[in-house]
């Protein structure tokens, strides 16, 4: 249903099912489709007033119909996620779409979510079927094992899945061990069994005066 079209539009080939998507990504289509603007996600009363308390902004359109769908998200890489009844997090601003076998919600990340200035809770992706999203550059996908945990710069910082636990590390950044400074004073280190995303190139986060 979902396929890439180079590395930067996602072609859906609609078959009636519904595809949830970015608001505003589709630069073409197709057929016949019709589109809905959804409030708060697509998750509704619940899912508004918890983005609205946390600042965790994600406006999103449902496309349903009969032909194919093009996505682009500001010329962004899209990376292509498969879920077998799993879970994902993600930021908000780098979910490009789901199909219609997942559900969206939201998950508490505390301060790593301060960090980033995107709130105390992250988006979830979760069900059978494929996401996609976006990164500033094409994404690494990095696995975390028992022997090898992680620690990510929470710029670089995209999604992640499987039994993975997050912990917040202070005082030692990147950039000040390579004697550059200004960087983000905070590390997430994750723990466990699973995937995660990283992109090439930061997003501004609110940590690196911290």
């Amino acid at each position: 249903m979902f396929r890439l079209q180079g590395s930067k539009v996602l072609a859906v080939e609609m078959t009636g099912d519904a595809v949830k998507a970015k608001n505003g990504s589709m630069v073409a289509y197709d057929g016949q489709v019709a589109f809905k603007k959804l409030s708060g996600g697509g998750e509704g009363i619940r899912g508004m007033v918890t983005r609205r308390i946390t600042g965790e902004q994600m406006t999103v359109m449902e496309v349903r119909g009969q032909g194919t769908c093009w996505f682009a998200d500001r010329a962004s890489e899209i990376n292509l996620v498969g879920l077998q009844g799993d879970k994902l997090y993600v930021e908000s601003s780098n979910l490009l779409a789901t199909d219609g076998g997942l559900r969206t919600g939201t998950s508490f990340t505390g301060l790593r979510g301060a960090s980033q200035g995107n709130g105390l809770f992250t988006t979830t992706v979760e069900g059978h079927g494929q996401a996609a999203i976006t990164s500033d550059g094409p994404a690494v996908v990095l696995r975390v094992s028992p022997q090898y945990p992680l620690s990510v710069d929470p710029g670089a910082y995209i999604a992640h899945q499987g039994n993975l636990r997050q912990s917040f590390q202070s005082g030692v950044t990147f950039r000040t061990l390579m004697g550059e400074g200004g960087g983000e004073a905070f590390q997430i280190r994750f723990e466990g069994d699973g995937l995660v995303y990283v992109q090439p190139s930061e997003r501004n986060t609110i940590a690196g005066d911290v």
